[in-house]
């Protein structure tokens, strides 16, 4: 969820932000032009008309986009997020980014990314459905278990997801599950997929303050965001030991010098329907709450949020970034030259597309496994990772999304190459 002030940061065009990652890798890695230019462009996307009859019989025309950055590590793999400002940039930029997360996690997917210019807060539950049922019709012909598997993002949930499922297998004259994951239980999702890219975040950040030489039971935090990621980073955290001192929502923010009580305030969000007004706190501006002075930082809303413009007063030793983008590329460059340690998206927010992962494999193979067996090899993957990240780092003295994004980078140009060009 986000603030006004969230969904309009002071901040360039995401998908500059993505280029510029990839001009470094390509850099890096001593890579030619030819190669950059095949990776910055999308290889496929497309833009709907999705004509809505809204419940009082008017005609609406919405704006809908699918892209799919790259698959040649595999089928397009990414979410399908539905907020009042998206564009073909910003998916474009998303998707790019879902390119370089499967590749690091070493799952057998490309980038794809999904969006549509709708906020979903102003319509009905039928309005929803018979939008995402003519979204999905129109995006047919390029997904599928084998082409694109879409995935809830900001504004979609698994019963959007059960709305894309049935369409589309309605279409399909057959119950195809895999065609989407982040599903409800009853229709084929996994255990431990609605809590995965939180758990993620955190079994990362508990690594990460251990590089930085922290205790999680003497370390602060502050949580941007109380939606799907913000609000189990911070139960997670919580429940690690350490001290949970502010977050926010998309109305506004709390804080508490001593630690707020995270069940309690979860609590009060479901009577509420916000964190504003939870009792024994003081409330606080998103842009205040980025600029505490705390060990962990997790923006876990929209991108951009850390820029050029509040990069300087950020406090927090350690930048884990449970969003995708939250930091500019302006912005990036004054946090590592003041010394705080930025884990960046495509490694800390990757717990989600493991678990859809894991539920596409359960799906296709119509066998599903236990909650433990899911969170077990979700550790697993994300311990891996974040080791592998970190030595790559301290071999080569580069940032950790330097370090994150040429791994990546290098497993899908290796991929293009001994794939070959065709014709």
């Amino acid at each position: 969820m986000t603030t006004p002030t969230e969904e309009h940061p002071v901040t360039g065009n995401p998908l500059d932000d993505a280029r510029s990652q990839l001009r470094e890798a390509i850099d890096l890695l001593g890579l030619d032009e030819g190669m950059y230019e095949l990776l910055a462009a999308p290889r496929r996307e497309i833009t709907v008309s999705i004509p809505l009859r809204r419940d009082d019989g008017s005609v609406e025309v919405i704006t809908g986009h699918r892209v799919q950055h790259n698959y040649s590590r595999g089928p397009g793999k990414g979410g399908l997020r539905y907020a009042p400002d998206v564009d073909l940039d910003e998916v474009r930029a998303l998707a790019m980014w879902m390119t370089w997360k499967c590749a690091l996690l070493d799952v057998p997917y490309g980038g794809a990314k999904g969006g549509v210019a709708i906020d979903p807060r102003h319509y009905s539950a039928a309005e929803l459905e018979r939008v995402t049922r003519r979204y999905t019709s129109e995006i047919a012909p390029l997904i599928g278990p084998a082409h694109d598997i879409p995935a809830p993002d900001v504004g979609t949930d698994e019963q959007t997801m059960a709305w894309m499922m049935d369409t589309y297998s309605v279409n399909f004259g057959h119950t195809v599950l895999g065609v989407v994951t982040g599903k409800p239980i009853s229709l084929g999702g996994s255990l431990g997929r609605a809590s995965a890219t939180s758990r993620g975040v955190v079994i990362v950040a508990l690594q990460a303050l251990a590089h930085v030489g922290l205790d999680p039971r003497a370390a602060t935090a502050a949580v941007q965001g109380f939606g799907k990621v913000g609000r189990g980073a911070a139960r997670f955290l919580a429940d690690a030991g350490v001290t949970v001192r502010a977050v926010s929502d998309q109305y506004g923010g709390v804080q508490r010098a001593d630690g707020l009580d995270v069940a309690a305030l979860e609590a009060h969000v479901d009577a509420t329907g916000s964190v504003v007004g939870f009792a024994g706190a003081e409330p606080i501006e998103n842009a205040d709450l980025l600029e505490l002075d705390v060990d962990l930082l997790v923006p876990a809303a929209v991108e951009g949020v850390i820029n050029g413009s509040n990069a300087e007063r950020v406090r927090a030793r350690l930048v884990v970034e449970g969003a995708n983008g939250p930091t500019t590329a302006e912005a990036d460059a004054v946090l590592a030259e003041r010394g705080v340690v930025v884990v960046p998206d495509i490694l800390a927010n990757a717990g989600g597309v493991i678990v859809s992962y894991f539920e596409w494999v359960q799906a296709n193979q119509a066998y599903w496994w236990t909650e433990d067996e899911v969170e077990g090899r979700l550790a697993d993957r994300m311990t891996a990772a974040w080791r592998h990240v970190l030595a790559h780092s301290r071999s080569l003295d580069l940032t950790l999304r330097a370090a994150a994004t040429s791994l990546a980078v290098k497993r899908v140009a290796d991929a293009h190459l001994q794939r070959g060009l065709y014709p």
